[in-house]
């Protein structure tokens, strides 16, 4: 089909061409295949860039309407918040592997079950936990916090924003859906567009009604809701006034759930699942052997991550992107286009990332400003970014590596390396670091330092892309990939 987002300038889909057709000129990718993949790349990184500033916007009202402590909050119940995340972005990383698949196989049926089978699954997982937060959210929020007013606000906004923890999940089945079915334009205008309505409502409800923190969850609710409410929509009519026609629709028709179809979604998908939520479980004991350090350190580190994760959007599209273009030649058989798309699109990734890195690192002290104004600590906030923008470029590395694996199935091995690289590496580095180490006839020394958090945040990224990476080249995925392919299933 013709891709919408095409014709649509931008300076985010121009930047990303440019980099490809330089690419393209040296060789070392095709020209074709940098525009199909920066014409599904650049609305998802636009979606991350709307998502990320929704949030900034979310906190910077929170703490103008009511005091740091509110701030503090809000913060001790966004990992809960972001669990619901880590589950459906998990099962929706199987979604696309199999509608991408579907789509470019021409199984209509089986692409419509892949999709309502995926939904099923997320609601069935994340209804207990809307359930658990609503139920328990002061507990829940006191076990990662001790100061009594941030407890009171973070418990009012976990257990409202409770209601809306299967609503996200399943708006990243709608998402990951079309972009399997070659359209990452129509998420990015809707996941986008709720973006905005969330800002909206919630300057609303803060500064005008004046509801206090729960304002701010019932934003974040309406939002997705009505974002969801949109998918279902163009899904079940196949358009959307404004947005235009979407690529397939779905059938709830009987049987809309299968054993084969669950069995091939908990295959891929609960790698990716724990993937998810390791990554985002070990946010934790890393803050607290981070605050060993006095808050000076926490703090740079702190800005550091949150720079990173700026850097990182681009993997946001491009991984999927790979997924996407990858399915879709597995799923007519074509092993050769799938093998080229898949080193193609990493290269072009990570081309991307070193680009975006090695700005950031040429003006790291001026980003440093954007955050903190205290000169004494500027040096050591610049000093965590620069090692944020080396670290960032083995992002690029394992999400374009994951792109291919997503797609055939094979989402195991960026499990094994994220809890490697994680569990394995940067927790036990950064603790040596920071604990006093005794050492015969000498007083206790701590050979480590912030050096350790330096090479903490590096093997953070650096293990996971080394194995992800390792996994891609042996070429095993297209062969597990076999396995998922419109014509292995009689069924469809």
């Amino acid at each position: 089909m013709a891709f919408r987002s095409s014709d649509v300038p931008n300076p985010v889909r121009w930047l990303l061409l440019v980099v490809g057709y330089l690419l393209a000129r040296v060789g070392v990718i095709d020209a074709r295949r940098a525009e199909r993949t920066t014409d599904l790349a650049w609305p998802r990184i636009v979606t991350g860039i709307a998502r990320m500033s929704k949030s900034a916007a979310d906190v910077a009202m929170v703490g103008i309407a009511l005091g740091p402590a509110a701030i503090a909050g809000v913060g001790l119940a966004t990992p809960y918040w972001g669990l619901a995340f880590a589950v459906g972005g998990g099962v929706a990383g199987a979604t696309i592997s199999l509608v991408s698949q579907r789509y470019s196989g021409g199984t209509a049926a089986g692409l419509s079950r892949a999709v309502t089978t995926s939904g099923v699954i997320v609601a069935m997982s994340l209804l207990p936990l809307a359930a658990v937060y609503g139920m328990g959210a002061e507990r829940l929020i006191a076990l990662v916090g001790d100061d009594a007013a941030a407890i009171a606000f973070g418990a009012d906004y976990l257990r409202v924003v409770a209601v809306g923890v299967p609503v996200a999940g399943l708006n990243l089945i709608g998402s990951r859906t079309l972009v399997g079915a070659d359209d990452a334009w129509t998420p990015m205008v809707l996941r986008a567009g709720g973006a905005v309505v969330n800002v909206a409502l919630n300057a609303v409800l803060l500064f005008v009604l004046e509801v206090g923190v729960v304002g701010a969850a019932i934003g974040t609710v309406v939002a997705n809701a009505l974002v969801l409410a949109a998918f279902g929509i163009g899904f079940t009519v196949g358009r959307l006034p404004l947005v235009g026609a979407f690529p397939v629709t779905i059938s709830i028709a009987w049987p809309f759930v299968t054993g084969d179809e669950i069995r091939d979604v908990l295959t891929i998908g609960m790698p990716l699942v724990f993937t998810n939520v390791a990554r985002r479980a070990a946010q934790f004991p890393m803050l607290a052997i981070v605050a060993l350090f006095g808050p000076n350190v926490l703090a740079a580190y702190v800005v550091a991550r949150r720079v990173r994760d700026l850097m990182d959007t681009p993997g946001w599209g491009f991984s999927l992107a790979s997924s996407s273009l990858v399915g879709q030649e597995l799923g007519t058989g074509d092993e050769g286009d799938a093998d080229a798309y898949g080193r193609e699109v990493l290269w072009f990734g990570t081309s991307v990332y070193l680009v975006s890195g090695a700005l950031v690192l040429v003006f790291a002290e001026q980003v440093g400003r954007l955050f903190v104004s205290d000169p004494s600590i500027l040096p050591l906030v610049t000093a965590f970014i620069a090692v944020a923008c080396v670290s960032v470029v083995f992002r690029g590395v394992s999400g374009g590596a994951t792109g291919p694996l997503r797609a055939s199935g094979d989402t195991r091995w960026p499990f094994y390396g994220q809890v490697l690289g994680l569990y394995g590496f940067a927790l036990p580095v950064a603790l040596v670091g920071a604990v006093s180490i005794p050492v015969p006839f000498l007083e206790a020394v701590t050979p480590l330092g912030i050096g350790a958090l330096y090479a903490a945040l590096i093997l953070e990224t650096f293990v996971p892309a080394a194995v992800t990476y390792y996994r891609f080249a042996t070429g095993h995925w297209k062969a597990i990939s076999r396995a998922y392919r419109p014509d292995s299933s009689a069924s469809d």
